[in-house]
């Protein structure tokens, strides 16, 4: 059966890479990749990428993906950080056997929506998403991407294409 992946993307500022690579290591694989953000119209990547979301955020339901990738860019903590239907659909995904998997400073996300605690996971240093990791007692790691479970998370842009491998790894096994 198809496996179907729910990519979040902010309107404005998701970093290209952190969606480009991770969506094509996914299609190859003949995964169905959804794309989702908080408005409507074109999302701007921050250098220059544009994507026309197939769905709003407030519409998906969740049941109907087996994993959901959270993209980072510095418009993932205006607009995804905070956002309760966000947090929702990580949530839903998580209680019905989902993967989730976040990259750059979008585990933060993750760790908002209450899914971090005990879990090793890596992120974009800086010091506000270590602070918010570390707040919700989640083990911080070094590495490029880390799988802990059915929880993936990337550090950063140079990590965007394992990142993409390991959540096809784990949604294919």
């Amino acid at each position: 059966m198809e496996k179907k992946v729910l990519m979040i993307i902010a309107p404005k500022g998701f970093r290209d890479e952190e969606f480009r690579e991770p969506k094509a290591v996914l299609e190859e694989k003949g995964v169905k990749v959804t794309v989702a953000s908080t408005a409507t119209g074109a999302a701007k990547g921050m250098f220059g990428m544009q994507v026309i979301p197939d769905i709003t955020v407030d519409k998906v339901n969740p049941a109907e993906f087996d994993a959901v990738v959270v993209v980072g860019g510095s418009g993932s903590q205006t607009y995804l950080w905070n956002n309760l239907q966000v947090h929702k659909i990580v949530q839903g995904l998580h209680q019905q056997g989902g993967l989730v998997a976040a990259i750059c400073i979008s585990p933060v996300v993750l760790a908002k929506a209450g899914l971090l605690e005990g879990k090793k996971v890596t992120v974009f240093r800086t010091a506000t998403t270590l602070n918010e990791l570390k707040k919700v007692g989640a083990l911080i790691s070094d590495a490029p991407v880390m799988v802990d479970g059915k929880i993936i998370t990337g550090k950063g842009p140079e990590a965007a294409r394992e990142f993409g491998q390991k959540i096809a790894e784990s949604l294919l096994k």
